[in-house]
């Protein structure tokens, strides 16, 4: 994987907290629809960002394991 700058990963936080965010409405109720009028399956809605959620949480844990400077100064 490249590397990724601060910005980089604040941005993708960002987008993780939108993904929580339209779970907790799903979990109060929201419905959405299509722009057709069609409505949203809510239950694969919901399993879909959940997933999302969960790969984005494998990959910000990734990227700071990553970027994590090695502790300097230590005595032993």
């Amino acid at each position: 994987m490249g590397t990724v700058s601060d910005s980089e990963l604040e941005r993708f936080k960002a987008a993780r907290t939108t993904a929580l965010f339209r779970l907790d409405l799903i979990s109060k109720g929201a419905q959405i629809t299509y722009d057709d009028g069609t409505p949203v399956d809510m239950a694969s809605e919901k399993a879909r960002l959940e997933d999302v959620v969960a790969d984005m949480d494998r990959r910000i844990a990734r990227i700071e394991l990553a970027t994590a400077k090695a502790p300097t100064g230590l005595l032993h």
